[in-house]
């Protein structure tokens, strides 16, 4: 087994969301997520051109800072390919990989998706904020991970909050949605935001691309979007739109290779 650990969408070098890319590996679903608990890490398993994804709590459908973390892999053997594919293993999604410079873009299409009823408290409560009115109405948007998008109005309140992780959990399995994505517009034309989609706040993603592209097809335009400063990492992530698709991309460094592991 051959496991590459790297660093996702840092706004500069030495910055970023880790994930590990863990290739020859036939194991089954439960000692995959086992591994991805014992180093508390977003890992994904690189079956050829399969990409399996798993957190540390879940198996997810669809994590765009380990598939940029896969197209650092594939593009270092194959630097002069215009273009490559993987596809995702719990739903058969395919991704498209592009190199920009040292930057790395994935392809998607944006999904209908169902608006579920959504109360007019239900963000207060959820983000565990009362008397929180959103700056615009909260939409839920999917690239292949649906978000529930709630705009805050500005950073001191993203980053004043401290969100009820439980009832968040809690409705999303009975709404079908993965997580509320929390943003704001900056006075610079940039945007922030925070993704809340696990039950450890020690979790909090430093970059969540899913989400960028979700925010994306709900305003239909291209982005430059900040994430990570709860999680003492600076991360950008660069979005566009092109032909209809949503490329959603950024940096990708390595910050570790071990060649293999023991016992696996």
């Amino acid at each position: 087994m051959q496991v590459h650990a790297l660093k996702c969408f840092g706004e500069r070098p030495g910055d970023g969301n880790p994930a590990l890319v863990i290739e020859g590996d036939a194991s089954g679903n439960e000692a995959r997520r086992a591994f991805a608990r014992s180093r508390n890490t977003t890992c994904v398993f690189l079956d050829g051109d399969v990409v399996d994804f798993h957190y540390p709590h879940a198996r997810s459908p669809l994590c765009l800072h380990a598939t940029l973390a896969v197209a650092h892999v594939l593009f270092a053997r194959r630097p002069d390919a215009p273009l490559l594919a993987v596809t995702t293993a719990m739903r058969g999604q395919r991704l498209e990989l592009a190199r920009d410079g040292d930057a790395f873009f994935i392809r998607l299409q944006a999904l209908d998706v169902v608006q579920p009823a959504l109360e007019a408290s239900l963000p207060a409560r959820l983000l565990a904020m009362p008397g929180l009115t959103p700056a615009s109405t909260p939409r839920v948007a999917s690239i292949g991970s649906p978000k529930l998008l709630v705009e805050v109005p500005d950073a001191a309140t993203l980053h004043g909050l401290r969100p009820d992780l439980q009832a968040i959990t809690a409705w999303g399995k009975e709404a079908g949605i993965n997580g509320v994505y929390a943003w704001c517009r900056r006075p610079d034309g940039r945007f922030e935001g925070r993704n809340f989609n696990h039950l450890d706040p020690l979790l909090e993603d430093g970059a969540t691309g899913v989400a960028a592209g979700a925010l994306t097809a709900l305003l239909g335009q291209g982005l430059v979007l900040l994430q990570g400063r709860a999680t003492g990492q600076s991360c950008l992530i660069a979005t566009r739109i092109e032909d209809g698709a949503i490329l959603v991309g950024g940096r990708a460094e390595t910050a570790a290779i071990v060649t293999s592991l023991a016992g696996r």
